[in-house]
């Protein structure tokens, strides 16, 4: 059975009609074409699909639209503000954090998520805050870079 579900979606809000049991993955990838989040395992342990639902990351792959009813959604299409990258985007992009960039936006929305909560974070809370994400082209150390990069860009 269909439902009616209106939630803000990078600031703007939505209303999709659809199976609530359907994944928040699928409803922003093929009814909103916000193609940016990643199907990557399908079981939200790798990451790539990661979105901030009311501030707090999500694995969108598992969590049904029907949770995002009411509330406020960010994938990485709404991380950056306006034509300014955010300083997370522009760490990892100045670090070359990225190889074959699949898992990038999870990446982007997990460090984002993490320094909005912590803006000084040690490598270790680092390592904690992205522990979810996969990258299999095993770019950690660049990543971690990247964060510590981005924590003083917003620190400044």
């Amino acid at each position: 059975m269909e439902m009616t579900i209106t939630f803000t979606v990078n600031g703007a809000e939505r209303t999709v009609t659809t199976d609530p049991e359907r994944p928040l993955l699928d409803v922003l990838r093929e009814d909103l074409g916000l193609t940016g989040t990643k199907y990557g395992c399908g079981e939200g342990r790798c990451g790539a699909c990661s979105v901030l639902m009311d501030g707090e990351r999500v694995p969108s792959c598992v969590t049904p639209v029907s949770e995002a009813d009411g509330k406020s959604i960010r994938t990485i299409e709404g991380v950056s503000e306006g034509d300014s990258l955010h300083p997370v985007q522009e760490a990892f992009l100045e670090a070359g954090a990225m190889q074959c960039g699949y898992c990038t936006s999870g990446m982007v929305i997990a460090a984002a998520a993490l320094l909005e909560r912590n803006p000084n974070p040690t490598d270790e809370e680092i390592v904690m805050g992205m522990n979810t994400n996969l990258c299999r082209c095993n770019g950690y150390t660049k990543i971690l870079q990247a964060v510590r990069r981005a924590a003083q860009k917003m620190r400044r």
